[in-house]
């Protein structure tokens, strides 16, 4: 019978969540119907019947995380004996050890090494060393090349004997129950911190910030807004505008437009910009393809409608993948400067503060101006920080001079 599996429905994508079925068991389906609703990391996706028959069995119910390949349903023929539903199991528990008859005996302790390094061992085994009070350097470690790992540390705990009196050190006490509500982590959110994580633990960050003067970029947009709205057209934002101008510039020096890959550096040919939205589930990037090539009008009519059917979940997979730069747009909350975490596998972003009244001197008299703050966070083993200065001084001569954005 053939079996409807959990499909890969992103690149990022490692499992996914049965949203709903929109069938149940003994309906007839055909090929290229809905049968199911999945969550994944970036969206909400339709799961389709391979082939026409009979959804005989239903194998992981509405909210089972299941990893991908794993079967979640059998459609047939109608005639077998469809096994009653049960729901995808969690990943079983390890079975406790047999009890030994004797006690085992306690590990010989190993010598601290002579010429006084600490052992090797992972961060998480010395956090635990550290809870747990046990010394390092009395731990033989089972990982690759003696590696000691948390296991090894638990496993050296148990075989210690309890002091007669242990002095506890004083510990902040633990929240009261029901002090707090425990609200799971969507989908979207749980890649995005392990994606987050794992971006600033491998990418070294470095962050240069830039101040630009965006008084006739303001009054370009008005000008444009006005004509467009005479033509019945989508109006652009300061950020349509700031998308068209990055794209332009990484056009002109594509230093920025890189991802680092083991030992080599990728320059990527073509210029997909992720634009970060926020939603109720969390974080996407839906990507704008091409950027350099298209207008401002094209840019603000693909930014409208991506980030509607992201906050919809209507976004499809390849929507959100293959981004290759990003820009983080926080200045309508009114924050005035951030910075961003890169979004992997790229080596950039871009994050934009909304503009400020501030007073300049300019021919000997003081006037008001509004300036935009703008982060830059870089890779800096695929960027250093004159090729990402160099990036913002030539982002910053294109906005202050808006003509040159459209020409």
């Amino acid at each position: 019978m053939p079996e409807i599996t959990m499909p890969r429905l992103s690149d990022t994508m490692e499992e996914g969540v049965v949203s709903a079925w929109l069938k149940q068991v003994g309906d007839k389906v055909t090929r290229g119907e809905v049968l199911a609703e999945i969550e994944t990391d970036k969206a909400l996706m339709e799961l389709e019947a391979y082939d026409d028959g009979v959804l005989e069995q239903i194998l992981a119910e509405a909210g089972a995380r299941v990893p991908i390949g794993e079967t979640i349903a059998i459609v047939g023929d109608g005639n077998g004996a469809a096994a009653a539903p049960k729901p995808a199991a969690p990943e079983p528990e390890k079975p406790a050890p047999a009890p030994e008859s004797a006690p085992r005996p306690a590990a010989e302790p190993v010598a601290a090494p002579a010429n006084g390094k600490r052992p090797k061992s992972s961060p998480l085994a010395r956090k635990i060393a550290g809870e747990l009070g046990v010394d390092l350097n009395t731990v033989t470690g089972t990982g690759p090349g003696g590696r000691i790992t948390r296991q090894d540390v638990e496993s050296a705990r148990r075989l210690e004997p309890e002091p007669a009196a242990r002095q506890e050190p004083a510990r902040q006490q633990p929240t009261p129950a029901g002090d707090y509500d425990e609200i799971p982590l969507t989908t979207i959110q749980q890649v995005s911190a392990k994606r987050l994580t794992e971006s600033k633990q491998q990418a070294p960050h470095i962050y240069l910030t830039t101040a630009i003067d965006v008084t006739d970029l303001l009054a370009f947009r008005a000008e444009i807004n006005r004509t467009l709205e005479e033509a019945g057209k989508t109006k652009v934002s300061v950020n349509d505008l700031l998308v068209k101008a990055v794209a332009s510039t990484l056009r002109t020096d594509p230093s920025v437009n890189v991802s680092v890959a083991g030992d080599k550096l990728l320059r990527h040919r073509g210029i997909h910009l992720g634009i970060a939205v926020a939603t109720p589930a969390g974080l996407l990037v839906p990507v704008i393809r091409d950027a350099d090539r298209k207008s401002v009008s094209e840019i603000a009519a693909e930014s409208r409608d991506k980030a509607t059917r992201a906050r919809d979940r209507k976004l499809r997979g390849d929507e959100m993948s293959g981004g290759t730069f990003t820009i983080s747009n926080l200045g309508m909350f009114g924050v005035e400067q951030f910075t961003a975490v890169i979004n992997p596998p790229e080596s950039a972003i871009l994050a934009v503060g909304a503009a400020q009244d501030e007073l300049r001197l300019a021919d000997d008299r003081v006037i008001a101006r509004k300036i935009l703050r703008v982060t830059l966070s870089a890779d800096h083993r695929a960027i250093d920080g004159a090729v990402a200065a160099r990036f913002l001084q030539q982002l910053r001569e294109l906005l202050e001079h808006p003509l040159r954005i459209v020409t």
